[in-house]
């Protein structure tokens, strides 16, 4: 009875999301280990901007419909206010747009 009453309810199981260490990541989809691995995950990322993580990132991991998608890393910590952006890559370039209307290239101001 029961169990009648759960299917006919409709009544789905909630899925969380999940966090874990990026294992393989390409251009196409990425890996991530975490409470299981999660393969050929494809990546969620604001429009006009692509990334594809490090080997090793804390990444986080979302359900989606048809299963789960890699929707990003866990910020390292930077030095940032509330309100200013960074732009940065594994080599050690960086972007940063601050409050005041600077504009930092690699740590230097730009007109």
């Amino acid at each position: 009875m029961w169990l009648s009453k759960e299917i006919a309810s409709g009544n789905k199981k909630q899925e969380v999301s999940h966090l874990g260490e990026v294992t393989k990541a390409d251009n196409k989809n990425v890996a991530v280990q975490g409470d299981r691995e999660y393969r050929d995950l494809p990546t969620v990322c604001p429009f006009g901007i692509v990334s594809v993580p490090q080997i090793g990132s804390k990444a986080v991991v979302i359900p989606i419909d048809d299963g789960f998608a890699f929707s990003g890393v866990i910020s390292d910590g930077t030095s940032l206010e509330p309100g200013e952006l960074m732009l940065y890559s594994a080599g050690g370039a960086s972007i940063v747009l601050k409050n005041s209307g600077k504009v930092l290239i690699n740590g230097n101001e730009v007109t």
